[in-house]
């Protein structure tokens, strides 16, 4: 056994993964394991990569003959040739992914060790075993996983590994941004994603792979008034959003949400820096960023887009006298993503002014009170105007136009603004009044 699946065992940590590596064709030996095993035991069988993949219980097992790898300078993809246990070692990433477990007879269980992986993992170390600028030269996604694992496991890049990386950072451009994405994502996932995009930051990776992130960096001032680094509020927002949700796509938001400052940025006498419209401007900037660094162009980022746009209104309506109707046009806006929405927004609420915090939270429990009562007492979430447009066609022999429109928003607007419950009887009464004003008289008059 070696690689990740000895690592995660020695930490104490679940893997679901074996990797096994043998002398000769790890193929040939999954279909001897697979025949112990049973009869009816599936083998996957990956003739390019020379590799097959067997499931046992609740694992899966890959086997791999030992092999060792030359690169190209334009491409990590390696050419592989047979190699000693020796040889496949010293093509792993890191130290504490080169360590492995004798599986035959009479060695079983001995650690074979050759790079101090132990002492690393005792030390929470992230090391290359051989020369890092060789080790990143020829798989650049390596600085990547460098970074990752450091941010996953709360382990320290090694110096000179770290030097490497920033010295390296240009060749990351080889790597497709497929791979870089997974990557990324795991950093986000993990526990304090911030370690992660400061060691980003710090050895140059983060301007060549996420510039507008990069761009947030830095304050300026004029006349001594400063504004907040908000690169760096940005981590923290991430970071405080971790402990109240696993979702990806709301972890991103965080990281997303005041994207657009940097272009929005403005220094106005006798206000200060503003930064007018970041919600819509963040909004229109996300295609770009998630077309170009292939992310999902789906419902996924449609709902981010959604959770950018609307993450400034319950600030202010934690700032201000909340009214029902204010209320009720968030809850129609937000639909089902509303409870994600507050979340992001309770997270943003940073400042080194903890009675500010406070305020602003007991706020923010105001506003998720009145959301509750309303929703229970309107039902606006995703509501659509109880009178549909077809039943204003019909009821004034109009065909589909303007008109119908402005009678169906105006209908919206009154079950928003609370003039009317959220109610066909009442709807209808009020279209009618609504199209009189208009000079429309229903079909039988």
């Amino acid at each position: 056994m070696i690689g990740g699946f000895v690592r995660d065992l020695l930490l104490k940590r679940n893997s679901p993964d074996i990797d096994v590596v043998t002398l000769g064709s790890g193929i040939e030996l999954a279909k001897r394991v697979a025949r112990q095993i049973g009869p009816k035991t599936p083998v996957s069988i990956f003739k390019n990569f020379g590799t097959a993949m067997l499931k046992y219980q609740n694992l899966e097992v890959e086997f791999v003959g030992a092999r060792k790898e030359s690169y190209q300078h334009d491409s990590r993809k390696p050419t592989v040739e047979d190699g000693t246990l020796e040889d496949d070692q010293k093509r792993r990433d890191f130290t504490i992914n080169a360590l492995a477990i004798c599986l035959n007879h009479d060695q079983f269980g001995e650690l074979i060790d050759p790079f101090g992986g132990i002492d690393d993992l005792k030390n929470k170390i992230i090391r290359t075993p051989l020369e890092p600028g060789i080790t990143f030269s020829d798989d650049p996604l390596r600085m990547m996983r460098a970074i990752r694992f450091s941010t996953q496991l709360n382990f320290t890049i090694e110096e000179e590994t770290l030097k490497s990386i920033a010295a390296n950072k240009d060749r990351i451009r080889i790597v497709s941004n497929e791979r870089i994405i997974e990557e990324l994502n795991k950093i986000i996932l993990a526990d304090k994603p911030s370690k992660g995009f400061k060691l980003l930051e710090k050895t140059g990776l983060l301007k060549l792979i996420f510039p507008e992130l990069d761009q947030m960096k830095g304050r300026e001032e004029v006349n001594g008034i400063g504004h907040k680094d908000n690169f760096y509020h940005t981590l923290e927002v991430l970071d405080r959003i971790v402990p109240n949700t696993d979702n990806l796509w709301l972890r991103w938001s965080a990281l997303l949400h005041d994207i657009a400052k940097p272009r929005t940025k403005k220094f106005v006498p006798g206000i200060g820096w503003t930064f007018h419209a970041h919600n819509f401007v963040g909004t229109k900037m996300i295609p770009g960023i998630f077309r170009r660094m292939k992310l999902p162009m789906n419902e996924k980022m449609k709902y981010i887009q959604k959770m950018v746009s609307l993450h400034m209104r319950p600030i202010v309506l934690s700032e201000e006298e909340v009214t029902d109707s204010a209320i009720r046009r968030l809850l129609f806006e937000a639909g089902d993503d509303i409870d994600d929405l507050m979340t992001l927004c309770e997270a943003d609420i940073t400042s080194k002014n903890e009675a500010k915090v406070k305020r602003y939270l007991k706020n923010f429990q105001l506003v998720r009170q009145k959301l509750k009562d309303l929703e229970e007492r309107d039902h606006i979430r995703n509501f659509q105007p109880p009178v549909s447009g077809e039943e204003i066609m019909e009821v004034f022999n109009l065909p589909p136009s303007r008109e119908v429109g402005d009678i169906k928003n105006a209908i919206k607007e009154a079950i928003l603004e609370g003039e009317i419950h959220n109610d066909h009887d009442e709807a209808f009464a009020f279209m009618l009044k609504v199209a009189e004003k208009m000079g429309l008289k229903p079909a039988e008059e």
